[in-house]
């Protein structure tokens, strides 16, 4: 038998790694390792990205390394870190780069400072815990770039709606975005549905380039077959494009439209401004003619007018107007246009004709001539006005802007001086605007003098007292026109006012005894006779009367005054008892008489008169005496 130890040495060893295994297995037995790897990381490029790969559970050595997957499935190592006494030391394996594209923070996650398209691979974690077992994860990076602004290059050409076949429209172009970006087609704000596949109605074909940056450009190009609806189409295309999270976005190109060629279908002809509704026009005036057809691009319009049953050609414009200048009577009749389009259907009509119809109207006539007299309260001879025109003429009278009538005749009869004045004959056509003409004469009325006087300015309440000074005023009117006189010097020469046919003179003077008894005439006059009126002023007060009395009230004034004075001057005496005696120092004895400066004797009652006169008797002081 062999020993013990030596069994177990020899035939133990695999037994040892068996279990070695089953510990590794089997969680009870010893702690697995366990990663926490997201699976998906979206950026959007030149975006700094970090790659996690945490360790669960409690490990105490362990080894992480990252490893880059490539296209074909081979790993490249790119970094790897070591976690002992609770440290994680690592380093990047692309050492020869003085600015590695990965670096590896101390949690052991793969950081990438600028995300690329090219960096857009499967990232693995590997973590080996020896014993405790090998764990692996994988993280996928996916980087995103927003295109640039969508191009559209439309067909520039003319194309034919008479194409049965789908015609290149547009190519449309999304450059630099990742992943490539989808284009779809819009026709006036609706989408278009287009396949792939070719067809003779719609289809598009699509090409994706990568560009040297590791971008995607798409291009589409668009092939529609076309209508005459669509002449006026707006066209345009859009790139759709995604974001990080699910995100998307839209970059729509600028609009544009398409130059078609198609027959025409029909034909308008029309007679443009300034003709009325029933197609007339004003002689002198410039007529424009108008044609247009619904064909493109634009035809030749041919011009003609209808005379003996045969065309005469006028014009050719492509255009499609032409001009009448100062249009004449003679050129009423009938005018045409014809489209010059030879891909119009046969059933088409391509020619148009309108009639012309040039209004006209000549010179108004009078029976009488421009200046007609009639003599006062006799009747007027009728007056004709005749007027020559196409459409006939509407005639209408009125005097002074006031209508009279409507007709050819004019009858005034009872004439006064207020028939005079002008009268007009206007003739016009309702249907044709601004096409009147007109012609007048003035009626002068013959015949004595018809007199207004007007009243006194002012005109007293009292009467009026001599030297007043009043203004008069009188008006006439007659044919010839009158003559105004007045029986007084200083009237004003005769003026119109007063309305027509109206004048007037004024004269202002002072009233007088003599006025008041006599008056003041007025008279006018003419080759037909004469009117006047006199102005009565009635009693006139005399200036004197007024005069005496005011130097009356003036002399009682005086008087009463000097009585008020002499009052006063009692009231003072009486408060005085040593009046008619001298002063006491320098008195002469009782007896003998006061001299004077002259020497002379005057008695007491002197010294009243001359102190009235000279305001007292001064003493010797320079005061005033007494006075008696």
């Amino acid at each position: 038998m062999e020993p013990p130890g030596e069994g177990l040495g020899v035939r133990g060893t695999p037994r040892l790694l068996w279990l070695a295994l089953l510990l590794v297995v089997h969680p009870g037995v010893q702690a697995e390792v366990q990663l926490s790897v997201p699976p998906l990381v979206e950026v959007m490029q030149g975006e700094p990205v970090t790659l996690d790969c945490t360790v669960l559970g409690d490990l105490d050595q362990y080894m992480l390394e990252w490893f880059l997957t490539d296209r074909s499935g081979a790993r490249r190592r790119l970094a790897s870190a070591e976690y002992r006494n609770s440290k994680l030391q690592g380093s990047v394996d692309d050492s020869g780069s003085l600015d590695p594209p990965y670096q590896l923070d101390s949690q052991g996650r793969l950081v990438l400072n600028e995300a690329k398209v090219g960096d857009e691979r499967d990232y693995r974690c590997v973590v080996k815990a020896g014993a405790a077992g090998t764990a692996e994860a994988t993280t996928s990076l996916r980087v995103f770039a927003k295109p640039e602004a969508t191009e559209v290059s439309p067909n520039k050409g003319t194309l034919s709606v008479m194409e049965e076949l789908a015609q290149e429209i547009a190519t449309c172009t999304s450059r630099n975005g990742n992943p490539a970006p989808q284009i779809s087609w819009y026709r006036d704000g609706q989408l278009l549905k287009v396949p792939m596949e070719m067809n003779q109605d719609r289809y598009m074909t699509s090409r994706t380039v990568r560009e040297a940056s590791g971008l995607l450009s798409l291009t589409s190009t668009l092939y529609l077959r076309l209508h005459k609806k669509d002449r006026n189409a707006s066209f345009h295309c859009a790139a759709q494009y995604n974001l990080p999270s699910g995100q998307h976005g839209r970059l729509d190109s600028p609009a544009f439209h398409l130059t078609l060629h198609y027959p025409t279908e029909h034909v308008q002809f029309w007679l443009g401004s300034p003709s009325t509704t029933g197609g007339w026009v004003r002689e002198g005036d410039s007529v424009h003619l108008f044609c247009q057809g619904d064909g493109s691009p634009n035809p030749e319009y041919t011009f003609f007018r209808m005379q003996n049953n045969q065309e005469k050609s006028l014009n050719v414009s492509l255009e499609g107007n032409f001009t009448l200048k100062e249009v004449q009577r003679d050129q009423s009749g009938t005018y045409g246009c014809r489209v010059e389009d030879y891909d119009a259907a046969e059933e088409v009509q391509l020619v148009k004709t309108l009639e012309l119809h040039v209004a006209y109207l000549d010179p108004l006539e009078l029976s009488v001539e421009d200046q007609l007299p009639v003599f006062l309260n006799s009747s007027l001879t009728p007056v004709h006005c005749s007027a020559q025109g196409l459409p006939k003429p509407t005639l209408r009278w009125t005097k002074d802007s006031v209508p009279l009538g409507d007709g050819p005749t004019l009858s005034i009869s009872d004439i006064t001086f207020d028939s005079a004045g002008t009268y007009l004959c206007e003739a016009f056509t309702p249907t044709v605007p601004l096409l009147s003409r007109t012609r007048s004469f003035r009626l002068l009325v013959q015949g004595p003098p018809e007199l207004k006087p007007l009243e006194m300015e002012p005109k007293p309440k009292d009467g009026w007292t001599e030297g007043e000074e009043v203004q008069l005023a009188c008006s006439a009117r007659g044919y010839p026109e009158p003559t105004l006189t007045w029986s007084q010097l200083g009237g004003t020469p005769a003026e119109p006012s007063g309305g027509p046919g109206w004048v007037s003179s004024v004269l202002t003077l002072k009233v007088t005894s003599a006025l008041g008894r006599e008056g003041v005439s007025c008279e006018a006059s003419n080759v037909h006779g004469k009117s006047s009126h006199v102005f009565h002023f009635g009693t006139v007060a005399p200036q004197m009367a007024q005069a005496g009395v005011a130097v009356m009230a003036v002399a009682v004034s005086v008087g009463l005054l000097l009585l008020v004075v002499a009052a006063f001057y009692c009231m003072r005496r009486k408060g005085r008892p040593g009046c008619c005696r001298r002063a006491e120092k320098g008195a002469p004895p009782p007896g003998e008489p006061e001299l004077s400066h002259s020497g002379s004797e005057r008695p007491e009652h002197t010294g009243l008169l001359i102190g009235g006169a000279s305001g007292g008797v001064r003493s010797g002081s320079g005061g005033f005496g007494d006075e008696c």
